[in-house]
């Protein structure tokens, strides 16, 4: 089969161009594969971050992709569509995931869909940050597609507000195993020039209110859990603005508690972060799924995550880790009863185990048996 995949991938940076990387290598193992990315994916005034690109120090697996669409232009619609045509592809995949790609997508889709069938992997439906015209853009892009895969019951759930079609299947998201292999702690520590003796807990990823960040000061805060001594790793770049963390961090006087790493971590790097944590926290306060569990899970990591999406699908409580309450308080006993239970050995044997749910070809079939659907 042919497959061409239309979303983010090198020299742009971040979690989705990742896991895109890495269905990209899982996808060619049995198939032509070609890739098409992006001449321009934001305006830089849209883009909350530093930079959209990689520095070529990161070791970002480097997809010859081809780069053809401009977001906010509509001519390069029209170009990106004939490219791919030009490709004949029997299926074309989407990786999609806020409402601003609807637009440009969505006409690709449109031109395309009497060429090839058309699957689009659906990061969110609805957008954790809700915006004027997301009903309206997210149903056009929606009604392009032949069907669809979610990887949460959360996100297809939310996709049966737009479409009635029975070709959309849940299947988990797969884990992360692009990022080396795991280390020992002792090592991860040295490398990153941290205390063997102190606690470390881990915040990984992208920093927006909606991840709850705020919520784990306020956790820290909690006497027990200063009693503890755990050290709060924030490994990741702010998309908003931080002076409000850092105020908290003031207010709380959590100074010497917090270990900031706020610039972008590099690829290469992010095993040292896993596997220094005794456990990664995600205190999100709305969710779909979310890769930092998945790389999580390749690191055989425990984790606390929040009722909400489909984070307790993927960690079973008191197994593999603990699903809180979008609380402080909750946050804070599921800490206290991880150092005082010394659950992390016991946690880390089980995430070995159950991260062979989401090995990849269970991914990969689920493409395959839609695409027979269709």
């Amino acid at each position: 089969m042919k497959i061409a995949i239309l979303s983010t991938f090198y020299p742009y940076r971040g979690g989705i161009a990742q896991f895109n990387a890495a269905l990209y290598r899982e996808l060619e193992k049995k198939h032509e594969v070609k890739a098409f990315t992006f001449t321009r994916q934001y305006p830089d005034l849209l883009f909350p971050g530093k930079s959209q690109m990689v520095i070529e120090t990161e070791g970002a697996d480097k997809i010859d992709a081809m780069r053809v669409l401009d977001t906010i232009n509509p001519i390069s619609y029209y170009t990106t569509a004939q490219k791919i045509k030009a490709f004949k592809p029997d299926l074309l995949i989407f990786k999609y995931w806020m409402t601003f790609f609807a637009p440009s997508f969505g006409t690709v889709a449109y031109l395309l869909k009497k060429d090839c069938k058309i699957i689009s992997i659906l990061d969110n439906v609805i957008p954790h940050e809700k915006r004027i015209g997301d009903k309206a853009l997210t149903k056009f892009f929606i009604n392009q597609n032949d069907g669809f895969i979610t990887m949460s019951e959360s996100v297809l759930n939310d996709l049966n507000h737009f479409t009635d079609t029975k070709n959309k299947v849940f299947i988990p998201h797969p884990i992360y195993n692009i990022f080396g292999a795991k280390v020992e702690k002792m090592d991860a520590l040295n490398h990153l020039q941290l205390n063997p003796n102190d606690k470390h807990i881990l915040f990984f990823g992208f920093i927006r209110r909606y991840k709850g960040l705020d919520l784990l000061l306020e956790a820290m805060s909690d006497p027990r859990v200063r009693q503890l001594g755990i050290k709060l790793i924030i490994a990741g770049e702010c998309y908003e603005d931080w002076s409000y963390y850092q105020k908290l961090i003031e207010e709380y006087n959590l100074q010497s508690s917090i270990i900031l790493k706020t610039d972008y971590i590099p690829s290469e790097d992010l095993k040292y972060y896993f596997c220094t944590a005794d456990i990664v926290v995600q205190p999100y306060r709305t969710a779909t799924q979310s890769g930092v569990t998945q790389i999580a899970y390749n690191f055989e990591r425990p984790m606390l995550v929040t009722n909400v999406g489909g984070l307790a699908e993927i960690v079973p409580d008191h197994k593999v880790g603990y699903v809180t309450d979008t609380n402080a308080k909750s946050i804070a006993d599921a800490l206290v009863d991880f150092y005082y239970q010394n659950k992390e050995e016991e946690f880390s044997k089980n995430a070995a185990i159950e991260k062979k749910r989401f090995e990849w070809d269970s991914f990969i079939t689920a493409i395959e048996d839609l695409y027979k659907k269709l």
